[in-house]
Parts: C-alpha cells; sequence; structure tokens
C-alpha cells in the first residue's frame, strides 16, 4: 500500500478503548522521532482528558515531535463553511430557497457524518502538505462517512432522469455554473478522497472480548469492505490475564471464547491484545505502556 502506515484511522464503538490506542500510537512515533499529529473530531474532549491536558489543543506540540489537535463541532463546522460547505450549499440551494446557516444548521443534523466527510478531505490536504511524518485520526466507524461520499453521485443520477429544467438551475458565481457543473466537481472530490482511503490510509479496529462488540465487528468490516477498505490491524482491549480474583477469574472465563473466535476469523490479522489495566489509563506513562503492548521492540 502506497504511504503504508503514513496515516492511521483508528476505529470502534464507544468505550471500547480506541482513543487511548490512537494516542498510545501517536507517543510511539513520536518517541521514535517522527513528527506526528493526533487528531480527534469527537465533541467531547477525549484527547484532552487520555493526555491529562488544560486548556485549548490545536496543533499543540505536548512531546517532541508530538502535536495533538481536538476539532469540536464549531471548530469542523467553521472549516466545513471555509473549503467545503459552499460548493455543497451550492446544490441544494437550486432546489430549496434556504438561507445558508439554516442549512449547515440541517445538513449537519440531518447527516452527523457530513463533518467527517469533509475531514478526510482535510486529512488528504494536511498529508500533501508534509509537515506531519505521521497523522493518526481518532474516530467513530466511518460508515456514514462512506455513504455520504456517494452522495454527489446519486444526485448527478437524479438530474440525469430528471426533467431537463434540473440541469439549467444556475447556483453560484453570479449565474456561471450549473447545478451539474458543481455536482461535477463535488463528485470528482468524493472520488478522490475515496481513493485516498483506499490508497494512503491504514484502518486500525479496536474492540472488547464481549458478545455485542464482536458481533457487531463482522458488520463494519463488511461495510468497509463493501467500498474496498480492508482493515490492517485488530486490537483487543482490557483483556484480563491476571485472574486474583474470583470477579477476574469469572469475567476471563466469560471472554475466553470471545478472544478464541476473534483469533479464529481474523486470524490474518494477528489481533493484539491489551490487557485490563487496574485504573483508568490516563497520562504520557501509562499511554506509554500501553505503547509498548502495541509496539513491542524487536527481540
Amino acid at each position: 500500500m502506497a504511504g503504508e502506515e503514513r496515516i492511521q484511522v483508528f476505529l470502534g464503538k464507544g468505550g471500547v478503548g480506541k482513543t487511548t490506542c490512537a494516542a498510545a500510537t501517536a507517543i510511539h512515533f513520536a518517541d521514535a522521532g517522527e513528527d506526528t499529529l493526533v487528531l480527534s473530531t469527537d465533541p467531547t474532549p477525549s484527547l484532552s482528558h487520555i493526555f491529562e491536558l488544560e486548556g485549548k489543543t490545536h496543533d499543540r506540540e505536548i512531546l517532541p515531535h508530538l502535536f495533538v489537535t481536538e476539532l469540536g463541532r464549531d471548530e469542523v463546522r467553521a472549516m466545513w463553511d471555509e473549503e467545503f460547505g459552499r460548493e455543497v450549499y451550492a446544490v441544494f440551494s437550486a432546489f430549496v430557497e434556504i438561507e445558508y446557516e439554516n442549512f449547515v444548521t440541517f445538513m449537519t443534523s440531518v447527516l452527523p457524518g457530513l463533518n467527517e466527510e469533509f475531514m478526510v478531505d482535510h486529512i488528504r490536504r494536511l498529508t500533501g502538505r508534509g509537515r506531519y511524518r505521521r497523522i493518526v485520526w481518532d474516530t467513530a466507524p466511518l460508515g456514514q462517512t462512506l455513504a455520504l461520499l456517494e452522495t454527489p453521485a446519486l444526485l448527478a443520477e437524479h438530474l440525469r432522469l430528471a426533467p431537463r429544467v434540473y440541469s439549467h438551475l444556475k447556483t453560484s458565481g453570479e449565474g456561471r455554473e450549473s447545478v451539474m457543473q458543481v455536482l461535477r466537481r463535488w463528485d470528482e472530490l468524493a472520488r478522490v478522497c475515496m481513493e485516498f482511503l483506499r490508497r494512503e490510509v491504514r484502518f486500525t479496529m479496536v474492540t472488547i472480548a464481549e458478545a455485542l462488540a464482536v458481533r457487531q465487528l463482522e458488520g463494519v468490516f463488511g461495510e468497509l469492505g463493501r467500498y474496498g477498505l480492508g482493515v490492517g490491524r485488530l486490537i483487543v482491549n482490557n483483556v484480563v490475564r491476571d485472574a486474583d480474583s474470583e470477579f477476574l477469574r469469572r469475567k476471563a472465563n466469560q471472554q475466553q471464547p470471545h478472544l478464541d473466535l476473534l483469533q479464529a476469523r481474523y486470524r490474518d490479522l494477528s489481533p493484539v491484545t491489551i490487557p485490563l489495566f487496574p485504573g483508568e489509563v490516563r497520562g504520557i506513562d501509562q499511554l506509554r505502556q500501553v505503547a509498548g503492548v502495541l509496539h513491542p521492540l524487536p527481540r
């Protein structure tokens, strides 16, 4: 894969520890002397919590070679407005009379994955600038985003089949562009973003050894596969290793069938297990312990 491992995206359901794994991986790269950006588009300040940071975290260097950026809903919306939103608005405003601010509010509430669609393009641009050797993105599963990348093509197909008058609607630049012209540009951007995901990004799935989490994996793998995207690594978090109490012995026994299933079903990914820590994993020292499990030194 071209640019292998330069951009890593961590996927996982809430609460499985994907932010912890993303942060630990970013520390591993930074400790190796590689300029690394770890970023999150989670509306809650998850990276700040994991790294025990106070104040704003936008392109903030917290260790040598390690930069942290958290993009909340307002920050992402402002970036989306500047680089992406107007083009989308140009298409939809041709059919519905709506003010831009109301349009953005409507789109981001009805299509919550739209911000992540923009973030794919944003990360692609960051990669092209070459400032960071590694980019680690902590995000939710990309199902909504992937579906939204199909939107311009679907709209174009609708217009092709609809009455010809649609294709003559003017949308931007004092009537210089038709709906179809804007759609072609939007579709090209979506195509470029999808190709970027296929060629430049390594997807890492994080899960836990519980029935529901294991069951959900198959659907996420299938969704990614539908778009020609493969998972490069599987991490199983919070695995009981030292069962020194009745509670932990019972939990370990409950986990074992799920661990066996994961090892058998995804053997080609060589699933990595992270032990259950006695407390919440926070701070650089504990994250380095996780990094040591995810990226052990060669013997």
